[in-house]
């Protein structure tokens, strides 16, 4: 029989109703009945005790809130009678002793993966175009055209074949005329491309952090080596550019090519030039092979988008459990968006290795925290409409089921923005919450694999790191069953322990590393790539 309530640790004094709930059902949680004194939608919150105005409200363990009004038992917990409040953390207390899981199904496993001199190992093998200034944005976007075209296997447009079919056809004929499918010129190298609105303008720390940013995605095992448009005279020249690179790799020995188009002159001139030299870096590229690798190379990214009242309890402990899985096998993981762990910052600090590195997470912190609270905004403003529809009516709610996906080991390193994940276990990086400005750091720290937990549903991809989309819920992923790779309803219903589904993701992990499934994202085509300005951004 599927529960109606589910409370989350043994000291929260509210409970996640997993079904909708009407007004007067009586429900046992622990031995006690609870009279449910409002219709209440499955994902929200409900009191299991009287609370006064005041008085603390504790979820997954933690404090998440703080009564606006007095809240009966049995009251659903809405963003009318509940405020924003988290503990104030300002050093490590202690230290988390932690017993790594059972992996002997996974010893020995391996994927296969792409090589590289520096003993990174990609799971794609991309050659990357990209510009250090927005100004070649445009020259960027007539390679891309030339490219896909001629290189690539691009799935048909059928949304231009409908357009054309309505034009020619006057919107009579349902069928549309299928053009015949190019052949691939290279099978083992896929072309990227990525512009961005930076690189000057702003204050020079922008184009010093996207230098950064870029520099790890050609550092990136999944990029083979890269081509790099510059205009000249822009803040991020190209000699900056070189330097982030050197700080990263100082033995970097992949192939790029960068060009200046106010020392080559016409942009015919140019491009041409670009063509003839990208394509054989390209040729060369396609010579690299797939090859055995153990699941110590992994390095995979933590990340939730359009989340729900069910991520907490679902797909996130999943994702906690797998990066468990794969740190215990000598691999990497990576939990960023540091607005979604404000609430849980003394069991991060207490779980990092040293106290220099609890210091740095907490600094990193408080001055983000600053930096928004300067801006006339602050953490407490980060859960989106659709967040709070669905449950999350706190930034503290939010993060402490956020933070499920760094599962339980130890924190190995803290890295801001723009530095690059090097220690095998678990690293915070700090990122913003957004979606795509984290999964666009995540890449540039040298993650090879993205998990991407959703409730609500997200698209969103990236141009070199494969995104396995994870559903908190099997609406959801039967909804939108073209953006899910995993669904993880079944933890709801009680079909399936998050044990039982972290090992199925694995398995699907090595799939995707070894190229033998494409994810959803990577279907669409969805190539997101935003940098952050070190300005405030939730």
């Amino acid at each position: 029989m599927l529960k109606k309530l589910i409370k989350v640790h043994p000291s929260d004094n509210v409970a996640v109703a997993l079904t909708n709930l009407q007004q007067g059902e009586i429900i046992e949680v622990d031995g006690e009945e609870i009279t449910i004194q409002n219709a209440t939608l499955a994902k929200h919150k409900v009191a299991l005790s009287a609370l006064n105005q005041g008085d603390s409200i504790v979820m997954y363990g933690v404090l998440v809130g703080k009564s606006g009004d007095a809240i009966g038992k049995g009251q659903v917990l809405t963003t009318a009678n509940v405020q924003h409040d988290v503990a104030k953390v300002t050093q490590k207390t202690g230290t988390i002793n932690w017993t790594p899981p059972q992996v002997d199904r996974f010893k020995g496993k391996s994927f296969m993966g792409y090589h590289r001199a520096d003993g990174q190992v990609g799971t794609q093998n991309i050659w990357l175009f990209f510009p250090l200034v927005f100004c070649e944005n445009r020259n960027i976007e007539l390679l891309k055209e030339v490219f896909e075209k001629e290189l690539l296997n691009k799935k048909e447009d059928k949304y231009r074949l409908l357009l054309r079919s309505l034009i020619h056809n006057d919107g009579e004929q349902d069928e549309l005329v299928k053009e015949p499918q190019q052949e691939r010129v290279f099978d083992n190298v896929e072309v990227r491309f990525i512009s961005h609105q930076g690189g000057c303008g702003g204050i020079r720390q922008d184009s010093e952090s996207l230098a950064r940013l870029l520099a790890g995605y050609l550092n990136n095992p999944n990029v083979a080596g890269a081509t790099v448009l510059s205009l000249g005279c822009q803040n991020l020249q190209v000699q900056v550019f070189k330097d982030a690179l050197a700080t990263i790799n100082p033995d970097f020995q992949k192939r790029l090519l960068i060009y200046e188009q106010q020392k080559m002159g016409t942009v015919d001139e140019m491009l041409s030039t670009v063509i003839r030299e990208s394509y054989e870096a390209i040729a060369a590229a396609n010579e690299i092979k797939r090859e055995p690798a153990p699941l110590s190379k992994l390095s995979i990214g933590l990340e939730c988008g359009g989340s729900d009242g069910f991520s907490g309890i679902s797909a996130n402990p999943t994702l906690g459990h797998t990066s468990d899985l794969l740190v215990a096998l000598g691999g990497k993981a990576v939990l960023s968006e540091f607005p979604e762990l404000c609430g849980v910052e003394q069991e991060l600090t207490n779980r990092c290795v040293n106290d220099e590195k609890a210091n740095k997470f907490l600094a990193l912190m408080q001055a983000f925290e600053k930096s928004a609270i300067n801006a006339g905004s602050g953490f407490d403003m980060n859960p989106s409409p659709g967040n709070i529809k669905d449950g999350l009516i706190t930034d503290a709610m939010k993060s402490a089921g956020a933070a499920k996906k760094g599962g339980t080991s130890p924190i190995v390193d803290v890295l801001d923005y723009g530095e690059y994940v090097s220690e095998p276990g678990l690293t915070l990086l700090c990122t913003p919450g957004n979606d795509v400005e984290s999964t666009t750091a995540m890449a540039g720290s040298g993650v090879n694999i993205i998990l991407f937990t959703t409730g609500l549903g997200t698209p969103t991809g990236n141009p070199i790191v494969p995104v396995i989309k994870v559903s908190s819920n099997r609406e959801l992923a039967e909804r939108m069953p073209d953006i899910i790779d995993v669904d993880t309803g079944a933890i709801i219903s009680g079909e399936k322990t998050i044990e039982e589904m972290a090992e199925q993701l694995i398995d699907l992990i090595i799939d995707v590393a070894s190229g033998r499934i494409k994810t959803k994202a990577m279907q669409l085509d969805q190539n997101d790539f935003i940098p952050w300005k070190r300005g405030v951004s939730l």
